[in-house]
């Protein structure tokens, strides 16, 4: 288990979980620490077997209805190494975990009583890496995105951005104007997943980059009255050329714990 600064970039070793998982060390986390963990989703068929012997049959169900095998698989993985993950903070088998479904649609942890466990946890994953982010006692929320130069920044901005994010967007020249696009997406994508709401409140929240920590981070502002959460903060991730990643937690009492380098 490795905890490395925010200016590291992120390794993604592939998932390739432990039989069995409960064999290997449990995580401790306080309250006031965010864990990220990292992988590559590589179609090895003892690993996707392994992954989706652990998933239940709601979650191998949604895999079967992927029209690619590809897509299928990547869920396959991405699910069972969150449930690798967990397991670590819970001391169960990763097939013995149960969620729920919250009022937002977000899945909640379930614990033996059957009640809201206070560990909390977002998984986001693209075009075969992921990442999962877990916290104790406070929403969290994480998005990875694939850099496409392609993408139309000025266009997609004025879309679903607030006005000065766009503004902001049209003073920049290429690369730089779609490396900040994804920049402001993966914020606000971190900060609507960890509160349960859709892609159609991204222009009702505008990020604030802190320019003064020693880490790449910013606030967000929410800029009208609907179930939209103020109060959270924003930690850019490095996750090397071509990636932008950023997870995001309500509250500013909180740390990032790198926890790459390890299978789940």
């Amino acid at each position: 288990m490795i905890s490395r600064s925010l200016q590291t970039v992120l390794a993604f070793p592939p998932v390739d979980p432990p039989t069995p998982a409960t064999q290997v060390a449990t995580v401790v986390l306080d309250d006031q620490t965010v864990d990220v963990w990292s992988f590559a989703l590589v179609h090895k068929t003892s690993v996707l077997q392994r992954c989706q012997a652990w998933l239940s049959e709601q979650e191998r169900a949604r895999a079967q209805r992927f029209i690619h095998a590809a897509q299928g698989n990547d869920f396959i993985l991405a699910h069972g190494a969150l449930r690798g993950v967990l397991a670590r903070y819970l001391a169960l088998a990763p097939e013995a975990i149960e969620f729920h479904v919250g009022s937002t649609g977000k899945p909640i942890l379930l614990n033996a009583s059957g009640s809201s466990h206070a560990l909390r946890f977002n998984l986001s994953h693209s075009h075969g890496r992921m990442l999962v982010a877990v916290a104790k006692g406070r929403e969290v929320g994480i998005d990875l995105e694939q850099v496409r130069e392609t993408l139309d920044a000025l266009k997609l901005g004025e879309r679903f951005f607030a006005a000065a994010e766009y503004e902001d967007l049209k003073n920049r020249t290429e690369p730089d104007r779609t490396w900040q696009f994804y920049r402001y997406w993966v914020a606000k994508e971190a900060v609507l997943k960890g509160q349960g709401i859709g892609i159609e409140s991204l222009q009702q929240c505008e990020i604030l980059p802190d320019g003064c920590g020693p880490q790449p981070s910013a606030t967000v502002r929410c800029l009208d009255s609907s179930a939209r959460q103020g109060g959270w903060t924003i930690q850019w991730l490095n996750c090397g050329a071509g990636w932008q990643g950023a997870v995001s937690a309500d509250g500013s009492d909180w740390t990032v714990r790198i926890m790459d380098g390890e299978t789940p």
